[in-house]
């Protein structure tokens, strides 16, 4: 239990606002709206498995929305394009673990804040998407190309996705010994040397994870639809990073799980379907999630106070 709080405390947070709004609107819970809430955002919660991992090493990743933008372009431009659909699949994966390996390497290695590096790779990863395609929309997609909007043992492939990949990675986390390594490297780095972790290479690993997991969820954002809009999701790296401090990740690092962020998700997707059904404007999901970022940072504080 003390392993899970926060974990628990949004848990319970998404049933009870399961409970009130169906109360009001007893049509929150048909199949549609579910399916809307659990898959539809099931992206975010991929990208935020990697971004976990980030931050509990005591670094962060602004750029990630810009790279699922550019890796969905790519994806895109390849099915469009008549490569195998697997090439389509699997390519921006390794383009993105190859993009994240660099940042990587400057920041363990250049001992250049994360935070420098990464502004730096959102604006060349923005920029350089507006100014190849002009913004253009991808169109004509390979039905074959569009697995998001597939059923495996009749439930849809981003919820089967999100599941499995929350667990493996809960699990490797907790068990591995490069998992807990991670925490070493966030929350004690001397005594992660006097141990002999190799801080440097674990945190290149870390970022090129953060790249396979950004290019997973590229595959399931760039599928659930019949086009591809070539630009960068508005807001997409803060709701990641959200995800990942919202669901228990210490911002300073040393702490956290990837179950908390995929149910922090889970929450966002759900309060933003609940504005809508108790008729409210859905602008008040960024003030909620605004205020909740604070309460968890500053329960975080306080916590770590407690500690010391």
């Amino acid at each position: 239990m003390a392993d899970y709080g926060q974990e628990l405390i949004v848990l319970l947070a998404i049933v009870v606002l399961f409970i009130a709004v169906t109360a009001v609107n007893p049509r929150f819970i048909s199949a549609n709206n579910l399916t809307s809430i659990f898959s539809g955002n099931a992206y975010i919660a991929v990208a935020a498995i990697g971004m976990a991992m980030v931050i509990i090493t005591g670094n962060i990743d602004v750029s990630i929305g810009a790279l699922i933008g550019v890796l969905a372009t790519i994806s895109g431009t390849l099915a469009v394009a008549g490569y195998p659909i697997w090439v389509a699949w699997f390519f921006p994966v390794l383009v993105g673990m190859a993009i994240n390996g660099l940042i990587g390497i400057l920041v363990a290695y250049f001992r250049i804040p994360s935070i420098v590096v990464t502004l730096g790779a959102l604006s060349i990863l923005r920029g350089g998407l507006i100014s190849v395609t002009g913004g253009t929309w991808i169109s004509d997609l390979p039905p074959a190309f569009l697995i998001a909007q597939q059923k495996w043992l009749g439930l849809p492939v981003p919820l089967v996705a999100m599941i499995v990949l929350t667990v493996l990675a809960a699990l490797w986390m907790r068990y591995s010994a490069f998992g807990r390594s991670l925490y070493a490297v966030g929350g004690n780095p001397e005594a992660a040397v006097a141990t002999g972790i190799p801080i440097e290479r674990r945190i290149v690993a870390v970022f090129i994870l953060n790249g396979f997991f950004a290019g997973l969820a590229t595959i399931l954002f760039a599928t659930q639809l019949q086009v591809i809009q070539s630009t960068v999701p508005p807001n997409l790296e803060l709701t990641i990073i959200m995800a990942a401090v919202i669901g228990g990740v210490s911002i300073l690092g040393g702490s956290g799980t990837v179950i908390g962020s995929t149910l922090a998700a889970i929450l966002f997707a759900t309060i933003g379907s609940a504005l809508i059904f108790v008729n409210v404007s859905a602008y008040w999901l960024r003030a909620v999630i605004g205020l909740l970022i604070l309460a968890t940072v500053l329960a975080d504080m306080l916590r770590r106070r407690r500690t010391v």
